[in-house]
């Protein structure tokens, strides 16, 4: 035992932490704005998001990577191209946040 902790706490802390890193990944507005642009149009590429969002390609990006490392978007290669998709997680995710509007 870590510190005198028991393993039920270690275990929750655990759960927490992965808590955050998901809250972290969609506590934005643009990347919930590309969460939501991705349930209605699934399998789209970096340039396509950027675009459709009136966002910089570079942000795009950043924002992307932040979703994926979160667990909420798949990438998928096609050619030359990543294409990226909501995890059923992200689509959870969209609904809980529709709840609180």
């Amino acid at each position: 035992m870590a510190l005198g902790l028991s393993s039920d706490l270690i275990k929750m802390a655990v759960n927490f932490r992965k808590l955050e890193r998901i809250i972290k990944g969609f506590a934005n507005h643009r990347r919930l704005e590309i969460l939501n642009l991705l349930l209605h149009e699934p399998e789209l590429s970096v340039s396509e998001i950027s675009e459709k969002t009136r966002t910089e390609y570079m942000n795009a990006s950043d924002h992307i990577r932040r979703l994926a490392i979160s667990g909420l978007l798949l990438k998928r290669n096609d050619g030359n191209m990543v294409r990226h998709k909501l995890t059923p997680l992200a689509e959870s995710i969209l609904e809980f946040c529709k709840k609180l509007e």
